[in-house]
């Protein structure tokens, strides 16, 4: 016994079924592709941001802090180390503090802290797309540095 197949009415059957299935296809991985590239983005510009304030609270605080002014304490000093990284990490998705500690020997420790809120491609902040939740993400750079006051007699 011979099966005949007719195959033009097969052809058309198969394409009439796969109609459509390459928009159902980008239709699911759209938003999945989406949330992997705005990660991409913000993880680079996390770096960024990263490189840029490592860089410049070093040369912050050794500008300002290594040889304080009459009458200048560590907090001053802080406050001008985070105007200065400030002028330059002039963006709305990053916040920056300096701090300092330890008063020892007259080694003092600064510790700058960098706050990213992730963007949305750099145009606003995101807290969240498609269900999947963006952190503030931090990173903290610390220098040990020896406070010299000219002209003072211990």
């Amino acid at each position: 016994m011979k099966l005949v197949v007719n195959s033009r009415i097969d052809t058309a059957k198969f394409k009439k079924r796969l109609k459509g299935q390459m928009t159902i296809e980008f239709v699911v991985c759209f938003p999945v592709m989406l949330v992997v590239a705005l990660i991409a983005v913000n993880t680079l510009l996390f770096f960024g941001e990263c490189a840029s304030f490592d860089r410049n609270f070093k040369d912050a605080t050794c500008a300002y802090a290594s040889s304080p002014g009459y009458g200048q304490g560590m907090s001053n000093s802080c406050a001008k180390i985070q105007s200065s990284i400030e002028e330059v990490c002039d963006t709305e998705y990053v916040d920056v503090s300096v701090s300092s500690s330890g008063v020892e020997g007259g080694l003092v420790t600064f510790t700058g802290t960098l706050s990213f809120l992730p963007t949305l491609f750099g145009a606003g902040t995101l807290n969240s797309a498609f269900g999947v939740s963006f952190p503030r993400m931090t990173h903290q750079s610390q220098i040990v540095i020896d406070c010299y006051k000219p002209g003072v007699i211990i």
